[in-house]
C-alpha cells in the first residue's frame, strides 16, 4: 500500500518493502507544450554537497561514475505512462560516502520564455519496486508555486543503516542555477567574470607651462608677517598687560589671585609677579613698591583759596605728618594746669546746665505701724 506523503513527510523504505534493493522514481507533472521541464539527481555526501559535478546526474549526464544512479529518460513504453522522467537508483551500490540523492526538476529557457512553475499542475514524486511496479510512497506537490523554475521535489536519505524518503517542495527563483550553487555544482554556476589583459590608457601628460611660470620669484617678494603679528590680526586685539604694574609688559602668564577683600580670581601677570602670587601665602596683597603705578588718592581737606591774602593761612584741617615740625607748639606745666581746671569748671556748668532738664522723681516709702508705735 503506497504512503501519501506531505510536505517535510518521510517514510522508511525498508518498513514499506524489506530487501528492496533498487528502486525507480518517477516525476510527472501537468504543464504546456511549449514547457520543456527536465529531472536530475544529486549525488550529495555528509554536508550535502554533491561529490563532483559528475554525480550530478541529468539528461547530459546519465549516469553516475560509479553506475548507480542512471536517468531513464521518458516513461517506458511498456509501463506506466503517467511518469514523465524516471531516475532508477541501486541502492545497495550507492558508494558509502554518499548521504542523500536529491530529485530536481528545472524548466529549460526559463527566463528567456519568461516561463515559471505558476503553470504547472499536478506536479509529484513517487518511488515504486521496478520488479513488482508496485508503489511505496507519493507526494503531491501542491499548486501554489509562482516565480520559481525550479524545484526540488523529494530525496532519499541514509539513516541508521536504512534508506529512507523525504517529500521537499523547495522551489527556486533562479532555476538550476539556484541548485547547483546550493549543491556545489560548478559546472552549473554562472562563469565569473575573466580577468582583462588590457593595459589602461595611459594618462596624457600635462603641458609645460609658459617659462613666464616657472621662472624664480622677484627679489622684491613680500615677506610673510610673524606669526604673533598674523595671530594679532586676527583676534583684533592686543596683548593683555601685567594686572599687578601694565608696566611689566605683557601679562602672560594666568594665576589664581586672592584680594584683601573678594573672592579669588584668576588673572594675567607677568612672570615676576606671578611667581610672587604662587610664593606668597593668601590673601595676596600689592607691594608698596608696586603701587607706584597707579593714581593715588586725592588730599583731603577744604579746597584751597586762589585768595592770595590767605596764602599764609593754611586751608582745611590739618592731617597728620602734614605739619612741619618747625611749626609745632610746645607746651609746658603750668598751660596744663590752667586746661584741667578749665575742663573741671566746663564740666560743672554742663552738668548744671543739663539739671534742669531732668524731672523731679518723689519716691513715697510706706512703713507698716511697729507694736513700740514709732514710725
Amino acid at each position: 500500500m503506497s504512503v501519501a506523503l506531505t510536505k517535510g513527510g518521510n517514510v522508511s523504505l525498508g518498513r514499506q518493502a524489506p530487501g528492496l534493493g533498487t528502486v525507480l522514481v518517477g516525476l510527472g507533472w501537468t504543464a504546456d507544450p511549449a514547457y520543456e521541464l527536465d529531472a536530475s539527481a544529486l549525488l550529495c555526501d555528509r554536508d550535502g554537497r554533491v561529490l563532483s559535478d559528475r554525480h550530478f546526474v541529468f539528461f547530459n549526464n546519465l549516469r553516475s561514475p560509479d553506475g548507480s544512479v542512471w536517468h531513464l529518460g521518458g516513461p517506458a513504453a511498456d509501463g506506466d505512462a503517467s511518469d514523465r522522467q524516471r531516475i532508477e537508483v541501486e541502492l545497495t551500490a550507492v558508494p558509502a560516502e554518499v548521504e542523500r540523492i536529491v530529485f530536481a526538476v528545472a524548466l529549460y529557457e526559463a527566463a528567456q520564455r519568461r516561463q515559471s512553475f505558476a503553470r504547472v499542475r499536478s506536479a509529484y514524486i513517487r518511488i515504486t519496486d521496478p520488479g513488482s511496479g508496485l508503489e511505496i510512497a507519493r507526494y503531491q506537490l501542491a499548486d501554489e508555486a509562482g516565480t520559481e523554475t525550479a524545484m526540488v521535489f523529494g530525496e532519499l536519505y541514509r539513516h541508521s543503516g536504512d534508506w529512507k524518503f523525504r517529500a521537499v517542495g523547495q522551489g527556486y527563483a533562479s532555476g538550476l542555477a539556484g541548485i547547483a550553487a546550493d549543491y556545489g555544482v560548478v559546472a552549473l554556476q554562472p562563469a565569473a567574470a575573466a580577468p582583462t589583459d588590457q593595459v589602461p590608457a595611459a594618462v596624457p601628460a600635462a603641458p609645460d607651462p609658459p617659462a613666464a611660470a616657472t621662472a624664480a620669484p622677484p627679489a622684491t617678494a613680500p615677506v610673510p608677517p610673524p606669526a604673533a603679528a598674523t595671530e594679532q590680526a586676527m583676534t583684533g586685539s592686543s596683548p593683555v598687560t601685567c594686572f599687578f604694574d601694565p608696566s611689566h609688559g605683557a601679562g602672560g602668564t594666568a594665576v589664581i589671585w586672592t584680594p584683601q577683600w573678594g573672592v579669588p580670581r584668576q588673572i594675567q601677570a607677568c612672570a615676576v609677579c606671578a611667581q610672587r602670587v604662587q610664593t606668597t601665602v593668601p590673601p595676596f596683597y600689592t607691594p608698596p613698591q608696586q603701587q607706584a603705578g597707579y593714581p593715588q588718592q586725592a588730599p583731603q581737606g577744604y579746597p584751597q583759596h586762589a585768595d592770595p591774602r590767605l596764602a599764609g593761612y593754611q586751608q582745611g584741617y590739618p592731617q597728620h605728618g602734614q605739619v612741619p615740625p618747625d611749626q609745632q607748639r610746645r607746651y609746658g606745666t603750668g598751660a596744663l594746669i590752667g586746661a584741667g581746671v578749665v575742663g573741671v569748671l566746663g564740666g560743672v556748668l554742663l552738668d548744671e546746665a543739663f539739671s534742669d532738664d531732668r524731672p523731679e522723681v518723689v519716691v513715697n516709702n510706706y512703713y507698716e505701724d511697729d507694736d513700740d508705735g514709732f514710725f
